[in-house]
Order: C-alpha cells, then sequence, then structure tokens
C-alpha cells in the first residue's frame, strides 16, 4: 500500500502532501497534520483555496469522509474556512509563540502575519494593590495605562493591558499603533533583561467575545508578566487575553538528569 502523494497549489508553488497507509497514525489526522504545517511556515498563505473535498479525496486516494474530517478538524482551528461558492479557504495561521522575553508585536511580524494595533486606552491611573505590588510603587501613585487590541490580517488576536512606571518613556499613541511597546522601550534605551510570568485560561465574557470575535463562553489564553530592566527595575506590568482559536504558548521541555 505506502504512500500516496499529491499537490495542492498554495499561493507561491504547489504544496505536496502524501500519506502512509501502512502508519498507525489515521490518515486524516496525517492530512490535517501536513495541511496544518503548511499554512503555519506559510507555503499555504491565507487566501490559498485547496478545492473541493471530493477533489482531494480522488488525487489522494482517500475517501471523502476521510478528507472531510482532516478539513473539519482545521475549520475547528480557525485555520480554514469553507466558502460557500468558492471552496475551502485557508484564513489565517495560529500564532505559536514562544514562552520567552518577546514581544506579541515582533514575534507576529517573524511569523509574516501582519500585525496591527488599535489603541484602546492610554492614560494615567492610580495603581491599585495588584499593579502597585507588581510594580514596585505604592498604592494610589500614578502609572501609564496603555491598552490595545493587536490584530492580524485585519482579525483581532489579543487584548493587551501594559502598566508601566509614571516617567519610564514618553509614548505617543501614534507611536503605539505602529510598533510594539517593547521596541518603544528598547528605542528610549531601556534594557529588557527579564520577566516573571504566568499562563492561564478562562471563558470570554460577553464583553471580551464582542471584542475578540469569539462567542461569549469561548476558551481564552490568560497571560500575565512583569518585565524588568538590567538593573532589577520593573518597567513594565501586562495583563493580556487571546483567542485560543488563534493563540497558542510553546514550551520546550528538557529531562531533569
Amino acid at each position: 500500500m505506502g504512500k500516496r502523494d499529491t499537490e495542492v497549489t498554495g499561493a507561491e508553488s504547489p504544496v505536496q502532501f502524501s500519506v502512509d497507509r501502512s502508519s498507525p497514525v489515521p490518515l486524516y489526522f496525517q492530512l490535517a497534520q501536513q495541511l496544518e504545517s503548511a499554512i503555519e511556515n506559510g507555503r499555504l498563505a491565507p487566501g490559498s483555496l485547496l478545492g473541493n473535498e471530493i477533489e482531494l479525496a480522488g488525487r489522494l486516494g482517500l475517501s471523502r469522509p476521510t478528507v472531510r474530517q482532516a478539513i473539519q478538524s482545521l475549520v475547528d482551528k480557525g485555520l480554514l474556512v469553507r466558502r460557500r461558492g468558492i471552496g475551502t479557504q485557508v484564513v489565517h495561521s495560529q500564532v505559536r509563540r514562544p514562552l520567552e522575553l518577546s514581544s506579541l508585536y515582533d514575534d507576529l511580524e517573524a511569523a509574516g502575519q501582519k500585525p496591527a494595533t488599535r489603541v484602546l486606552r492610554h492614560t494615567t491611573t492610580p495603581a491599585d494593590a495588584e499593579v502597585a505590588a507588581a510594580l514596585g510603587v505604592a498604592e494610589g501613585a500614578e502609572v501609564v495605562l496603555v491598552e490595545r487590541l493587536r490584530l492580524t490580517h485585519g482579525e483581532p488576536v489579543a487584548h493587551l493591558r501594559n502598566h508601566l512606571p509614571a516617567g519610564l518613556l514618553r509614548l505617543e499613541t501614534a507611536d503605539l499603533e505602529e510598533t510594539g511597546l517593547y521596541r518603544l522601550m528598547r528605542s528610549a534605551g531601556i534594557t529588557l533583561h527579564s520577566a516573571r510570568q504566568a499562563v492561564g485560561a478562562k471563558s470570554a465574557t460577553a464583553e471580551e467575545g464582542e471584542r475578540l470575535g469569539e462567542a461569549e463562553g469561548a476558551p481564552l489564553l490568560t497571560m500575565q508578566r512583569t518585565t524588568f530592566d538590567d538593573t532589577g527595575r520593573a518597567v513594565e506590568f501586562g495583563t493580556h487575553v487571546y483567542r485560543a482559536s488563534r493563540y497558542a504558548f510553546e514550551f520546550q521541555l528538557l529531562v531533569r538528569p
């Protein structure tokens, strides 16, 4: 039996897929994994058409239900969409962000995700107990609050809330809409050195769902981070919410000797 190869035309060149019938891995899962990989690395760019299930099944020598199951698994992840009269189309890739001290803006740009920012609030506000403890300032002290919606390909991915010590750097709303916060901090001579971070999950409230384009109750990822410069000073406290359908954190785990 062995492998069966076929090609799907992407934005630049045909993308080859193969299934191994001798493998214990289900055929639909093999196809889904290869499709997802092609989307993630850009070989199938947003807007690419896969053709209909009958054509794809025929080229791969698979049953139509097998192909439908593979495609549906990626539709459920938000990577593909079925459009009436058009066929199955690549929407976007899921953002896979390493757990390291990096900017979401930089990670999106590096992945070819065309980041954009909508500034919702840029103001000063009294620090509550949580913010004060994170930044090492007195409760009630004035801090800068920046609240943004981060988008890729015109769709919201994350809602970002950042508190910074007052007087840390000069921030303009126009600059925040053009680039990432960490880039602006580095441009101001701030050396980001380390961070303390916690990742969690929650269900979307009605307000969060409306803001992020998800249904109420949809799964969301959360991240809370305190960032320090090379002198040990806390320079940023962020509380962010991400669409789980569009976003994932990646870990590298090592075996303890």
